[in-house]
């Protein structure tokens, strides 16, 4: 039944480029409804009787999310700035003592 929805599909799109002299409203009229139909019959397949309940169920899931405040997610937002920055700046030190090391003290170039 799936197969079925994709060909659905495919047609539409095959007669949107099969019809391209007529009007745009003709074309785009069997695009829809081969998408529409490909989509429908896929939904009723197993599948998508499937995927029907998994959305159901991760939409009481995120109903059930408890999201931060504004003042908690400002806050989480300066500690992630704060953490790349003071990151940022060992990596850096790290950088120019292993140059520094490598270069100067190594291998003698000034």
């Amino acid at each position: 039944m799936l197969v079925a929805g994709v060909l659905l599909v495919l047609a539409g799109f095959v007669g949107f480029f099969l019809l391209s002299g007529q009007e745009w409203y003709v074309r785009g009229a069997a695009l829809a409804v081969g998408l529409v139909a490909g989509v429908a019959v896929g939904l009723l397949s197993a599948p998508g009787k499937g995927f029907i309940a998994f959305a159901k169920d991760s939409y009481k899931e995120v109903r059930k999310v408890v999201w931060p405040t504004r003042k908690e997610a400002t806050q989480t937002t300066l500690v992630v700035f704060a953490f790349v920055l003071i990151m940022a700046i060992f990596l850096w030190l790290s950088d120019k003592s292993i140059e520094w090391v490598i270069f100067s003290a190594i291998l003698g170039w000034k």
